[in-house]
């Protein structure tokens, strides 16, 4: 796989984990963590498929 998927899918399993974390302790913000964090995922898959796509 590429470095950028790898890179996407990651820092949007970190995102989540801190929004998840941030939730259990009434964090105000934890939702927009979650978001961008379901948006770097949703993004990691759009490049994989792009990419799968591409070279057939």
């Amino acid at each position: 796989m590429d470095r950028k998927i790898i890179s996407f899918f990651t820092f949007g399993l970190l995102l989540i984990t801190i929004g998840g974390i941030g939730s259990f302790f009434d964090w105000d913000k934890s939702m927009i963590f979650i978001g961008l964090g379901l948006t770097m995922e949703s993004l990691a898959l759009l490049i994989f498929a792009w990419k799968r796509l591409k070279k057939r």
